[in-house]
């Protein structure tokens, strides 16, 4: 292909960029307690390096009572001793760094653990200096709750506290107090927070739920809404999807705090922010988040839906038109809260369906205009483990159990060995999750040698993706209607195009193939089936087309 590649954006390394998102207590167990650590990943980054991606991003590892596995911190600058140590982290980056890998990690500013010193000293009475440095609230003249806000897990977003009589917001869990960003000495300490870990050499910053940093300080109720009923014709399970979330988060403060942290950013060049964005407005948030010198990316949770119908992608990319447009979106299909992709996406299919089905995921992620985040396991085609009630971690699915299961069966280790290993050669005692059977025959060592496993597969995607053109890297997107299970669309540059087709469907089908790409040169990637005969593009499952027309 002519030109410059898609890895040259004019410095800016983070657009079209593939980021490996590593969940640390799920990676690799160096200290043999069972969770996996920072040394881990660290024995780890030859297999990441190999995998051609850009970057890794790193869930939390910070100083934490672990009720949400790290997303409750307790101090910001300093790491959990069963993860390792600040030095264990520093070496971390050093060896990323010698590998050409950045190193993005998560920072959680919207609020923190209970058990942080600020909290602590904040409940303590109403006229401590740190008073206000929490979301609280007096109570109604009848006692109960300020308002009617509801904790993403369901039930009242609002905490009791004997000493202060009053409540506290919580946005999650009750043991996570919100932050009060209204206040410019939490802003201030945030800031000085997020530059600690610049100073260390970190690469960027995945900002969790950033858009409930702020609230609305006038307390008004959410308006109800509507419930969407389930295919048993239920309700919702939990609460929080009963209003609309107008006053509770996405407030227009945080417009200006987030020009703060690019501001802060701006003094170390090559280092990026990455958003995570869920609204009952997504796609207007993550362009508003994404443009004006704020974040340089965003993602929503359109795509961690377990819909995955053409249908449904077109109109998940029409309503994104925004960002794509003027911002700059990043597609994740998969994470560490959602059900692996393998078993969302393919309800309707076999596992040996589902299989050939999973390199068409990262095929269509790796062709829109964007940046693109791998979960770890992806590449391994790991499907979604299912966890018995007793070996439950996660406070989201105990909560909600039965009809919820919660985020654990995601969550479960990474099988690196089926040699006879115990755990697959995640740890060498019982692990802090089990790896499921079926996970031991998906393990590195059984597919990095066999070029037609799911791992090479991916290896040989993301290896295609850098060979696209730096033109192609900022083409324009246009999806185009096609009324089948056929997603198709353009990427348009000035003097390169290519066109896009993936069959998302269960059957065969047939796309009429547009005059201007007659004599397109087809540079779709050897391992998707399909043909181009005469007019018509012909797709079986899992099949694709991506076809390319330059102009002088």
């Amino acid at each position: 292909m002519s030109g410059n590649s898609i890895s040259d954006n004019k410095g800016e390394w983070w657009r079209n960029s593939v980021i490996y998102q590593i969940y640390p207590r799920s990676f690799c167990d160096a200290n043999g307690d069972g969770i996996g650590d920072l040394p881990g990943i660290t024995q780890k980054l030859d297999y990441v390096q190999s995998l051609g991606v850009d970057a890794i991003w790193i869930s939390p590892f910070f100083k934490s009572p672990m009720v949400d596995f790290g997303y409750d911190v307790s101090d910001y600058r300093d790491v959990d001793p069963i993860f390792g140590n600040l030095q264990d982290f520093d070496d971390l980056i050093e060896a990323a760094h010698a590998r050409c890998l950045k190193v993005i990690i998560d920072q959680i500013l919207s609020h923190t653990s209970d058990q942080h010193p600020w909290f602590e000293e904040s409940r303590a009475n109403r006229d401590n200096p740190k008073a206000d440095w929490y979301v609280w609230a007096d109570p109604k003249p009848d006692g109960s709750a300020p308002n009617n806000w509801m904790s993403n897990f369901g039930g009242s977003a609002w905490r009791w506290c004997t000493r202060r009589r009053q409540y506290y917001l919580t946005n999650f869990l009750k043991e996570q107090p919100d932050l009060n960003l209204h206040n410019p000495e939490v802003q201030e300490q945030l800031l000085a927070d997020l530059k600690f870990w610049l100073d260390r050499g970190v690469d960027g910053f995945r900002l969790d739920a950033i858009n409930h940093a702020f609230h609305d300080r006038s307390l008004q109720d959410n308006p109800p809404r509507p419930l969407e009923l389930d295919e048993n014709g239920q309700p919702p399970v939990n609460t929080y999807h009963y209003q609309w979330h107008i006053h509770d988060k996405s407030q227009p403060e945080n417009l200006v705090f987030l020009q703060r942290v690019r501001e802060l950013m701006d003094e170390y060049p090559n280092t990026i922010t990455m958003g995570e964005v869920g609204d009952d407005n997504t796609h207007k948030i993550m362009a508003e988040y994404t443009t004006e010198k704020r974040l340089n990316m965003a993602y929503s949770f359109d795509l961690l839906a377990s819909d995955h119908s053409a249908e449904f992608l077109r109109n998940t990319l029409e309503r994104n038109r925004e960002v794509i447009e003027n911002g700059w979106p990043c597609w994740s299909i998969a994470n560490h809260d959602v059900p692996r992709s393998l078993t969302r996406w393919n309800a309707e299919f076999n596992r040996e369906q589902a299989l050939a089905r999973a390199p068409l995921f990262v095929l269509m992620q790796l062709t829109l205009r964007g940046s693109v985040c791998l979960y770890q396991g992806e590449e391994l085609g790991l499907e979604e483990a299912d966890i018995a009630f007793e070996d439950l971690q996660d406070p989201y699915g105990i909560n909600l159990w039965p009809e919820f299961k919660g985020r654990d069966g995601c969550r479960t280790p990474m099988p690196w060995f089926n040699s006879g290993e115990i755990n697959a050669g995640f740890s060498k005692v019982k692990p802090w999750l089990p790896v499921p059977q079926e996970h031991h025959s998906k393990a590195v060592s059984v597919q990095q040698d066999n070029p037609h496993s799911t791992l090479n597969q991916f290896r040989a995607l993301i290896d295609w993706h850098k060979g696209l053109s730096a033109e192609i890297a900022s083409a324009q997107q246009e999806v185009l209607e096609t009324g089948n299970d056929l997603l198709a669309f353009y990427r348009r540059g000035a003097s390169e195009q290519l066109l896009v087709v993936l069959n998302m469907g269960s059957g065969e089908e047939t796309f009429a193939l547009p005059a201007e790409f007659a004599e397109a040169e087809d540079i779709t990637p050897s391992l998707f089936p399909g043909e181009v005969a005469a007019d018509k593009i012909k797709l079986p499952v899992a099949g694709a087309r991506v076809l390319r027309i330059t102009k002088n």
